[in-house]
């Protein structure tokens, strides 16, 4: 087994390193106040080609495999998981969908756009009535004619009030799970609204939003996949999607260790470097342990996608860990900085607000649990 990385995976996340540490490292702490990032940085994102990893080149993509994506979000979540949010979204649940199951006519209309970054999407899952019992949702899309006519309302999307185009799951049935239909709708539609959440605790810097629709007619061209076949996609894109985020939590881990190491070596109590206290180092050594640990799971899921292989128990185990093991990083590095890791003078504080949220969205810790209760025991728990 030969872990290390090939020169051009290598070469691919010391690009990513060099763009984090120039271009979003150094305003994170700005746009975390102010609650929204410098939308420059998108097609800034496109050009370097982080936008299109995975997605064919003859769909306007760049190519390359997910250990290359996951590599690029680990150093895009150590800089900003709000960054980080926006390119796993728009890139890992919506582009990578569309170029998975749409029509000819769909990659092209979407697919250049949205890996250059002249485009955003946003994933319009969850409800106010639905989170992680997303079969149950209520937005409902009826047949008219040649189109489709979607009433309903969504919540928690991110991305939602800058993408261009939202893949949308609707209940064209009253069949459950078996009942839902994925449409691709622009968000200029006639009928859509949105209205942006603040006052987040954490991803303050990236765009939440509550989705509104009102008769939006779309076009059966829209219709992404089959008629009835929208839960199962929606369900391979967050199975993947999991190990999106389990990456960029590798990137807060990473994060909240690096700077625990730079201000344990600096401050100094008892007549000597805090870095030279035992408890301190403790707290260090769990969190360089969580760190590597979360990073191999992420990277066993990541070759189980590149060969083909099942990989959605490896996906709920990767999510599980790394989003846990960020917030016992950042609370971690909080402690180490004492007060001053209360205050947002220094990053720590951004991080473990930051983390949180990873144990609840795209499926919570304990709906991992479940899932991984359920590979190894053959017997589902969630009713």
């Amino acid at each position: 087994m030969d872990l290390s990385l090939t020169p051009e995976h290598a070469d691919l996340r010391q690009l990513a390193r060099n763009f984090a540490d120039d271009e979003i490292a150094p305003h994170a702490a700005e746009w975390d106040r102010r609650e929204s990032l410098d939308l420059d940085l998108i097609p800034r994102m496109g050009e370097l080609g982080f936008l299109g990893l995975t997605i064919p080149e003859e769909h306007g993509g760049s190519g390359g495999d997910h250990l290359a994506y996951y590599l690029v979000l680990e150093e895009l979540g150590r800089a900003d998981s709000s960054v980080r949010g926006v390119v796993s979204v728009s890139l890992g649940l919506v582009a990578a969908t569309i170029a998975r199951h749409g029509t000819p006519e769909q990659h092209q209309r979407w697919l250049p756009a949205l890996c250059s970054g002249r485009a955003l999407g946003c994933f319009a899952l969850t409800e106010p009535g639905t989170g992680s019992d997303a079969g149950a949702l209520t937005t409902r899309a009826v047949r008219d004619g040649d189109d489709w006519l979607i009433t309903g309302a969504k919540t928690f999307i991110t991305n939602g009030t800058w993408a261009d185009v939202a893949l949308l799951l609707a209940r064209t049935s009253d069949d459950g799970s078996r009942g839902i239909t994925a449409f691709l709708v622009p968000t200029a539609s006639a009928g859509f609204h949105r209205r942006e959440i603040n006052g987040k605790l954490g991803l303050r810097a990236q765009a939440t939003a509550e989705l509104h629709l009102d008769g939006v007619r779309v076009p059966d061209t829209a219709r992404l996949g089959e008629v009835g076949r929208g839960f199962p996609l929606a369900m391979s894109a967050l199975g993947k999607g999991r190990v999106s985020v389990a990456a960029g939590c590798v990137g807060i881990a990473q994060a909240s260790l690096d700077a625990a190491l730079r201000y344990a070596g600096e401050r100094h109590q008892f007549g000597k470097a805090i870095a030279g206290h035992q408890l301190v180092q403790r707290l260090l050594a769990t969190t360089a342990v969580d760190t590597a640990a979360a990073r191999l799971l992420v990277w066993q899921a990541a070759d189980l996608l590149d060969r083909g292989q099942p990989h959605e128990t490896a996906a709920s185990m990767a999510k599980l860990f790394a989003s846990e093991a960020a917030v016992r990083a950042a609370d971690n590095a909080v402690q180490v900085f004492g007060g001053y890791g209360y205050v947002d003078e220094y990053p720590v504080s951004r991080y473990l607000r930051d983390a949180r949220v990873t144990t609840l969205y795209e499926g919570t810790s304990q709906i991992q649990q479940l899932v991984i209760g359920r590979s190894l025991t053959g017997v589902a728990a969630f009713s």
